[in-house]
C-alpha cells in the first residue's frame, strides 16, 4: 500500500470514528482534552491548549463549558497560586467511560453485520 492508498484509508477510518458519534456525544475536542487529563493529570491552561493545538482563548472557552458540566476541576497550581490548573473530575472520567463503550457497542454492531469473507 502506497502512501496515497494509506491516506485514503486514514480518511475513511476517520470518517467511521466520527459517525460513531452520536449528537449527543462530547465534541472530539471536548472529548480528546478530557483523555489528555485522563492520562496526564491536571494541566496548566497554556500547557492543554498547546497540546490540543488550540488557541489559549478556545481552551479557556472549552474549559468553562466543561467545568460548568461537572466534567473538570480548577485548582490554583502549588508552584503559583495566580495559575489555575485543570484536571478530570470524577465525572469527566464516568463521561468518557460512557462516550467509549457507546462507541465500542457501535463498532461492534457494525462489525458484527460484515461478510466474514
Amino acid at each position: 500500500m502506497d502512501s496515497v492508498e494509506l491516506a485514503a484509508a486514514l480518511e475513511r477510518l476517520v470518517r467511521l470514528f466520527r459517525q460513531l458519534t452520536t449528537g449527543r456525544d462530547l465534541s472530539l475536542t471536548a472529548a480528546a482534552t478530557l483523555a489528555t487529563l485522563e492520562r496526564t493529570g491536571p494541566r496548566r491552561l497554556t500547557e492543554l491548549a498547546v497540546q490540543e493545538g488550540v488557541t489559549q482563548p478556545a481552551m479557556t472557552q472549552l474549559v468553562a463549558r466543561l467545568h460548568e458540566g461537572g466534567l473538570v476541576e480548577r485548582t490554583a497550581d502549588p508552584a503559583d497560586g495566580r495559575v489555575v490548573r485543570v484536571g478530570i473530575s470524577d465525572a469527566g472520567r464516568t463521561a468518557l467511560a460512557v462516550r467509549r463503550s457507546a462507541r465500542a457497542d457501535r463498532l461492534a454492531a457494525l462489525l458484527a453485520a460484515l461478510d466474514p469473507a
